[in-house]
């Protein structure tokens, strides 16, 4: 995938028309991955560029520690000087609002493009609970059918917990445990619960969930990710 560094638009050099290019460039590869319905990681790289810009553009303090220290390796004194330069250059700052609010414009396009991808994919999904379900669900197993692909996937999931800096935050670990054919005799969601809790006694009690999508996505870059949204809402 086609990268941005998280400061690129006040990196050297600092022209417009070279920006430009580095930016189109981007969101080509971008869209392309797009017009083959893979989601992530793009989806998460636009949303963090286009928070990155707005939140520059709202405080230019920020530049003191956003801009790259990459530019030069020379001691303290030097980079604060290279602060101080790029702030008091009126020249500099307005080439660098003029690739802010271009970059913005192009950024805004294509994450609309990939909110309606998400919206679509999220709309093809359904989830069920397979069997009893324990009080504590943060623990279990995520069987996964992707469109026309034979199978089930079985993914062994837990409910993780994080703080950030001013609160709490949920997230989902992922294990690959299994595919079972469909036309085995085990190959519906209640067969697999069964044969997973006699297989992997160390969940007597699982919390067991079947996703379904009836169109075939990419797994890595589009279903699985989705998954394991459409799991955390569930359990939530």
């Amino acid at each position: 995938m086609a990268k941005l560094n998280t400061d690129w638009f006040i990196e050297i050099p600092l022209d417009f028309e070279y920006k430009k290019y580095q930016l189109l460039g981007y969101l080509k590869e971008i869209n392309y991955h797009f017009y083959k319905t893979r989601l992530y990681p793009n989806l998460n790289d636009l949303v963090f560029h286009y928070n990155n810009l707005h939140k520059f553009k709202k405080d230019k303090k920020t530049l003191q520690n956003s801009f790259p220290v990459r530019l030069t390796h020379a001691d303290t004194e030097a980079v604060k000087l290279t602060y101080e330069k790029l702030v008091n250059d009126d020249v500099m700052m307005t080439e660098i609002e003029q690739i802010i609010t271009y970059a913005l414009g192009k950024l805004d396009i294509a994450l609309k493009e990939g909110k309606e991808i998400y919206d679509f994919v999220e709309s093809r999904l359904t989830i069920e609970s397979i069997g009893m379900i324990p009080l504590n669900s943060h623990f279990g197993y995520m069987l996964l059918r992707n469109g026309q692909e034979k199978g089930t996937l079985v993914y062994e999931y837990q409910v993780t917990l994080f703080e950030g800096k001013d609160e709490k935050y949920r997230g989902v670990h992922m294990d690959y445990v299994d595919k079972y054919d469909s036309h085995f005799i085990y190959g519906s969601p209640e067969s697999i619960r069964k044969d997973l809790i006699q297989k992997r006694t160390k969940l007597p009690n699982p919390a067991v969930y079947h996703i379904e999508s009836d169109i075939t996505f990419p797994l890595n870059q589009t279903l699985l990710p989705m998954a394991k949204r459409t799991l955390m809402r569930k359990i939530a």
